[in-house]
């Protein structure tokens, strides 16, 4: 009787061992938060083959930017393309709808901003807008991504070039969107001239310098970059920060954003 219930008392810890070991296995102990902004999208198929290929779900912060063949990102050609990365469990944030770059703040009692949007039909021009004209611009990115993939995006956004102000960014988190910007290393480099700044240096800097907790930001294709980044970057990224002990995660799970994400995201069947 004493043996069997020793025999027994062995086979619970091993079992629980087993279980603990699975859930250590399963924990994220050194995350890193990939984010790709939109951009000329022709690396995009690219860039999903490579996300599917090593397992890695990211955060895509959307505008309407103009790409290689014509219409915008968030034009319905992209709309299958959209559709695909919800369905393999990427999250969704806004860039601004016409990817409108803050410029200043107005002396105004009202939060007033000067701002240029790069694409659309007053693109490259300058305007004054107040917090609610802005705050359109943000959930309008946010509702065609929903169209397009029948998953809320997150009540997240990024500033074109990072360009912010606390004026700026209050009127945001009030309309409901916390900003999101990158760490020093986790600029990846993709928008940098090639001529100065080659693939393989930004690769080695990356894989030197990133840390754990970093947001890491790269684009869907860059313009102006003559050598593109991803096609002979991202992979080998990606497997260098695996081999360094680094796992992925969504801006979903990040510590920062993770409290306001579940305070500021609608419960499901509401809008």
């Amino acid at each position: 009787m004493g043996a069997e219930r020793a025999r027994r008392g062995l086979c619970a810890i091993l079992l629980l061992s087993l279980s603990l070991g699975s859930a250590l296995a399963a924990a994220c102990l050194k995350p890193v938060y990939l984010s790709f902004d939109a951009g000329h999208m022709e690396q995009a198929p690219l860039i999903a083959e490579v996300l599917k290929r090593q397992q890695v779900q990211v955060t895509f912060f959307a505008s309407n930017q103009s790409t290689r063949i014509g219409g915008g990102a968030l034009s319905n050609h992209w709309a299958p393309w959209w559709k695909e990365r919800a369905l393999e469990g990427h999250e969704f944030a806004s860039n601004g709808y016409e990817h409108v770059v803050w410029r200043a703040d107005e002396r105004s009692v009202e939060p007033r901003f000067r701002v240029r949007p790069m694409v659309g039909a007053f693109a490259h021009r300058e305007f004054t807008w107040d917090a609610k004209k802005y705050c359109a611009q943000l959930a309008y990115a946010n509702e065609r991504l929903e169209d397009f993939t029948g998953k809320k995006a997150l009540p997240l956004f990024r500033a074109p070039d990072g360009r912010t102000s606390r004026k700026l960014l209050a009127a945001a988190r009030a309309c409901g969107f916390a900003h999101v910007g990158w760490a020093s290393a986790g600029l990846l480099g993709d928008e940098l001239p090639s001529e100065r700044f080659s693939n393989e240096a930004l690769l080695q800097k990356a894989l030197r310098d990133i840390r754990s907790g970093d947001i890491l930001m790269a684009h869907l294709g860059v313009w102006t970059r003559k050598d593109p980044w991803a096609p002979t970057v991202l992979e080998p990224l990606i497997v260098g920060l695996k081999e360094r002990g680094f796992c992925f995660e969504t801006l979903r799970q990040h510590p920062d954003y993770s409290a306001w994400i579940a305070r500021n995201e609608p419960a499901p069947g509401k809008p």
